[in-house]
């Protein structure tokens, strides 16, 4: 039988570009900024005064008496009251993280410009046209598009796919470049689709050669392309250098600068969301090792950050969710790579052997290829619960 969940969505689409609208948004978000830096001021005094924290009622209930009752901060009226609501609750969350020893540092303050986005929730937004893009007789789509009024004004935006849901907050967010975009967050039952029967399970192991190399021996690449954009990223740091401090030609060219990181983010993205998507197709369950990426980055610097394992890995988990798959990760001390998967000897491996050969029962086979298989018998063992589990199709000798 079928099982429904309720999961939280987001949307995301593309503001069409006007100049005198968005100055609008720009402001508000600015203003986002503005609160978030005095908000941060006022917790930093309190703490040095008293030695507590400030609650956040008690925070928004300060900020909300100056916008409305103070000359000084009536500016603040630009954005609506529950999006300086957002604001504070995002602060006080920061600092929860903290407390936890979820976040490495406290909140820090941003400079205004770099003040990405403002939330509405119930207020201060309606759609006035959703177009649910019907096809056209000849079988293609009419445009997408949608329009949307936020604090009395009217916007365009892309509305390349409908929203199946509740949607209980819109987010306007300024990317790096100065584009608009529209995020809303929805709330979605879920039908997962049954299990198959038996379960189709894989083991992958990460590497900086070949992305993934799974059970059977099988390699998935991936493209370096933050590698690939990195002489044209050189070229226009040069350009932007040369540029005088504060004038509008350094401005355009830090622009496109993040033009750039922008394109290459998208396309890793489009990248490891075709792969997750190709595995789940394929299995139920997928193991994977919990790697220390910090430490990687430390022995081999950019080519860990340009493949983002961590970043597929979220998307993984985020596809398998929705189609009713298991991601399993298996603990970081586990020994998969100097660890025979026939015999379960360990010996030492150097990292340029490539080829692991037992000394203990003589088999040779790949490196990444034997510790996927490793990581398919703990992962298999951690699902089920029932000891070592060898599927017969894992190719290993008897």
């Amino acid at each position: 039988m079928s099982q429904s969940i309720q999961i939280r969505r987001t949307y995301k689409y593309r503001l069409y570009r006007n100049d005198k609208r968005d100055a609008l948004l720009h402001a508000q978000i600015n203003i986002a900024g503005a609160i978030w830096n005095h908000a941060l001021k006022l917790h930093k005094r309190y703490y040095k005064l008293t030695g507590n924290y400030s609650a956040a009622g008690r925070l928004k209930s300060h900020i909300a008496y100056l916008r409305m009752h103070t000359q000084r901060y009536a500016w603040w009226k630009g954005v609506g009251s529950q999006s300086v609501q957002a604001v504070i609750e995002r602060l006080d969350a920061a600092y929860q993280r903290f407390f936890e020893r979820l976040a490495k540092h406290p909140p820090k303050y941003k400079k205004v410009r770099e003040r990405k986005s403002f939330t509405l929730k119930q207020a201060g937004w309606k759609l006035l046209v959703y177009n649910q893009n019907p096809p056209k007789p000849n079988g293609k789509f009419a445009r997408a598009r949608g329009v949307i009024e936020i604090d009395g004004t009217a916007y365009k935006f892309v509305q390349h796919r409908p929203t199946n849901g509740l949607i209980k907050t819109l987010t306007v967010k300024r990317d790096a470049v100065g584009g608009l975009w529209l995020c809303f967050s929805v709330i979605e039952q879920w039908v997962l689709p049954e299990p198959t029967t038996p379960l189709q399970m894989a083991g992958f192991d990460f590497g900086l050669k070949t992305f993934l190399t799974d059970h059977t021996g099988r390699e998935y690449t991936a493209g370096l392309h933050h590698l690939s954009a990195l002489k044209r990223l050189r070229r226009l740091q040069k350009r932007k250098d040369k540029k005088p401090h504060g004038s509008q030609n350094r401005r355009k060219a830090a622009r496109l600068i993040a033009r750039t990181h922008i394109r290459v983010t998208d396309k890793r993205r489009d990248e490891h969301f075709k792969l997750a998507h190709a595995l789940c197709d394929q299995y139920d369950v997928l193991c994977f090792e919990d790697l220390n990426l910090d430490g990687m980055k430390r022995l081999w610097g950019r080519k860990v950050s340009d493949l983002a394992f961590a970043k597929f890995l979220s998307i993984l988990k985020h596809v398998a969710l929705l189609r009713g798959k298991q991601v399993v990760q298996i603990g970081r001390f586990e020994r998969t790579t100097c660890k025979c998967s026939a015999c379960k000897h360990e010996q030492s491996i150097s990292l340029k052997e490539r080829i692991f050969c037992c000394q203990n029962c003589g088999l040779i086979i790949g490196r990444d290829h034997n510790a996927a298989l490793n990581i398919l018998y703990v992962g298999a063992s951690t699902y089920t619960g029932l000891g070592i589990v060898r599927p017969a199709s894992a190719g290993c000798p008897a």
